[in-house]
């Protein structure tokens, strides 16, 4: 099957170091393991192409600058020309993330008799809204709705999403949860070295929201200990300069390895002895990738009692569940884990079993693609 993958997100390369990239990167994977011939349609290519992925064929059309209100005409501008390259091309199956002001799924299917799925992240008119800069929102609207309504199979990472989706034009759309490539990443079967420090690791952009001053917190606690402890923090964001003070002020023994590219993240979460996710109270939309990766890699994972993350973790079997925002709950979990290597062992083996299990990104698609109408009833 030709595989057209499309995003027109000029926030989103495809050879990115950001969950997003990786979403995109593990689709194509995913894709290619079936043996289908995929090429890449996008705004930004990236500057981080993984080995395995160096040939395949990205085509790019960028999104001119200019203030917000031309920035928001260049992104359907630029969109637009990416259907049609599609189209030139022709394709069997356009899988589209869905992105603002883009609806290129439903405009390759006027000139060729495609199937089309769109895969929806978040609520994005309303994070955009909310988050940054939206002028010409009922040109978001209608045009989500139009991308909505036109593919055969709408894919959301979470029930909320879906009912956004639903809300904005979809028919039936389905709960596809973000997973994780359980080939890439593996356990570490290198045991630390006795008198290590517990290392606690988060993976993702530090945003207020994922609660990474919870977990420091936390930490600060855990350093008063005799057992010293490690925070290891694999990514970059706008709270980074921030974060790194508070972890010094609280006296946390922290590395901050920055952003990195996705091939590095498997042997950093092989150094971690527990995976931590301490989002805080709100918005409960999101369906995260670092979990499966931490769940992948056979690390317990620590997560606040929020949105999917019940779904994802389980506690007392694959890790430990707290409460949004709650230090001491946050550190008595990661203590007792600390303190218990019996139990993070069977903890560990039962997170990659899980992972293997119900997460791997094949599963994923295939389940997306066995949404599909049939070929012979198209």
């Amino acid at each position: 099957m030709r595989v057209a993958y499309v995003c027109a997100d000029p926030g989103v390369p495809v050879f990115g170091t950001k969950g997003a990239s990786v979403h995109i990167q593990e689709i194509v994977r995913a894709f290619r393991d079936r043996g289908d011939e995929v090429v890449v349609y996008a705004t930004r290519r990236g500057d981080h192409p993984p080995a395995d992925l160096a040939d395949l064929r990205v085509i790019e059309r960028r999104v001119a600058r200019g203030d917000d209100r031309m920035r928001e005409r260049a992104v359907a501008d630029a969109a637009a020309e990416l259907a049609d390259a599609v189209v030139a091309d022709g394709c069997d199956l356009v899988y589209e993330r869905f992105s603002l002001f883009a609806a290129i799924g439903a405009r390759v299917a006027r000139s060729l008799p495609i199937r089309a799925v769109l895969e929806v992240n978040a609520p994005l008119i309303d994070e955009q809204r909310t988050h940054r800069v939206l002028v010409d929102e009922n040109l978001a609207a209608a045009t989500a709705r139009t991308a909505l309504t036109a593919a055969d199979v709408v894919a959301c990472v979470s029930a909320p999403v879906a009912d956004w989706a639903r809300a904005h034009g979809a028919i039936a759309p389905i709960v596809a949860p973000n997973g994780v490539n359980t080939a890439r990443i593996r356990p570490s079967i290198v045991r630390p070295a006795e008198g290590e420090p517990f290392a606690v690791g988060f993976v993702g952009t530090l945003k207020p929201w994922h609660g990474v001053d919870v977990l420091i917190d936390a930490m600060g606690l855990l350093a008063a200990s005799d057992h010293p402890s490690r925070l290891v923090i694999i990514g970059d964001g706008p709270a980074g300069a921030d974060l790194r003070r508070h972890a010094a002020q609280r006296g946390v023994d922290a590395v901050f390895h920055g952003a990195v590219a996705p091939d590095a993240v498997p042997g950093l979460l092989a150094t971690l002895d527990v995976g931590v996710a301490s989002y805080r109270a709100g918005d409960a939309y999101f369906s995260p990738l670092k979990v499966c990766e931490y769940l992948a890699a056979g690390v317990p994972v620590v997560a606040s009692r929020l949105g999917q993350l019940p779904d994802l973790v389980q506690s007392g079997r694959t890790g430990l569940l707290t409460d949004p925002g709650d230090v001491q709950a946050l550190a008595g979990a990661l203590a007792r884990l600390r303190d218990r290597p019996a139990l993070r062992a069977r903890m560990g083996a039962a997170a990659r079993e899980r992972a293997v299990a119900a997460h791997d990104w094949s599963r994923v698609l295939s389940g997306i693609l066995a949404s599909l109408p049939r070929e012979d009833a198209a």
